[in-house]
């Protein structure tokens, strides 16, 4: 399985691209928030997820390993494919999903386009008790990208940040006695207002105070 891939973009197509890594080309599938943030010759990394089927080897690439474990975790409910998947992540930011399926808001992902109303409710319904993904975790700095991007160039943010951020303000309420589903929806309910670069310790103290009311 390939996890990730290191190059250079070759060329840009309406949902895919190809990614020279030292002189093989490499076809990617790619969601139109993230293919909007490329232009030939640029050096990337981009994260991978690697889907085989008894016809078909596809590769999905993001910018941010934390897209692709959302990209993952959407398609773990029935009817979500790969592409209901991208649709969602071109249209909301990973931070509104995470509050979305906290609070069970099922409007944020039938903004989506081919999403539903029925869809977007078992969607909200089925991700409000689960655990956001957190995406994997790196022992080296990735690349950034955009126009000063090269390959090598450390990250100062680590992939996934904001959600173990967000993961541990709910370990902190669960610990105050509040049982995890309560102290999900008190914390998306705070970043949803504050915004998720909050400080953690604001977001603890507002949600408690959530909680209380």
């Amino acid at each position: 399985m390939i996890g990730m891939l290191k190059g250079t973009v070759e060329a840009l197509g309406a949902d895919e691209l190809v990614l020279d890594v030292e002189g093989v080309g490499y076809l990617v599938g790619a969601g139109a928030r993230t293919l909007s943030r490329l232009e030939p010759g640029q050096a990337i990394v981009l994260h991978i997820e690697t889907h085989v089927r008894e016809d078909a080897f596809k590769l999905f690439g993001f910018l941010d390993d934390i897209d692709r474990a959302w990209f993952v975790h959407l398609q773990n409910i029935q009817g979500v494919g790969a592409k209901a998947a991208f649709a969602i992540l071109d249209t909301v930011p990973v931070s509104e999903i995470a509050n979305a399926a906290a609070l069970g808001d099922k409007s944020t992902f039938a903004r989506a386009k081919g999403v539903g109303p029925k869809l977007a409710t078992r969607i909200a319904t089925e991700l409000k008790d689960k655990a956001p993904p957190t995406g994997r975790s790196f022992s080296i700095g990735l690349p950034v990208h955009g126009d000063e991007a090269t390959v090598g160039t450390p990250t100062t943010k680590p992939s996934g940040g904001e959600s173990l951020a967000r993961e541990d303000a709910v370990s902190a309420l669960v610990n105050l006695g509040y049982n995890e589903g309560q102290a999900r929806q008190a914390v998306a309910t705070i970043l949803r207002s504050s915004g998720p670069e909050a400080p953690l310790g604001d977001v603890i103290r507002q949600s408690l105070k959530e909680l209380a009311t």
